[in-house]
């Protein structure tokens, strides 16, 4: 389980490494049955992004994998995402499941960018709390 402090954290190291690369984006994270924790929005982020950043997150808690994967899937299949019966699952790249002792603690969402480095900054962000 997360604790109130590791989100916090998580959501200020995200917009301190993006301020930091002049870029602005949306984090998002959840606990582990993919509910809302903690969210920012940078201004100048779209609507859009902030609610993708948020089912990034979902998606990544859900499958307990990074929401790419699903997309992958997606392509491979030829199977459409709506095949989860769940509207907010989404195989954009940017979510990440935040793991400890090979355990789902949760998941982080970033959106704004490339999906790479919505997903490079989720990265970023997980290594610098938890490994």
């Amino acid at each position: 389980m997360l604790t109130l402090q590791q989100v916090q954290q998580l959501l200020n190291v995200t917009i301190s490494i993006a301020e930091d690369n002049q870029q602005t984006v949306a984090v998002s994270v959840c606990d582990s049955h993919g509910e809302l924790l903690g969210y920012l929005r940078m201004d100048d982020v779209s609507p859009q992004a902030a609610l993708l950043a948020q089912n990034k997150a979902y998606t990544s808690a859900r499958d307990r994998q990074p929401s790419g994967n699903l997309g992958a899937w997606s392509r491979e299949t030829g199977k459409e995402l709506s095949y989860w019966t769940d509207p907010r699952i989404t195989g954009f790249k940017g979510g990440l499941p935040i793991e400890l002792n090979n355990q789902v603690l949760g998941a982080i969402g970033i959106s704004g960018l490339s999906e790479e480095d919505d997903e490079r900054l989720a990265q970023q962000a997980i290594n610098t709390l938890f490994k």
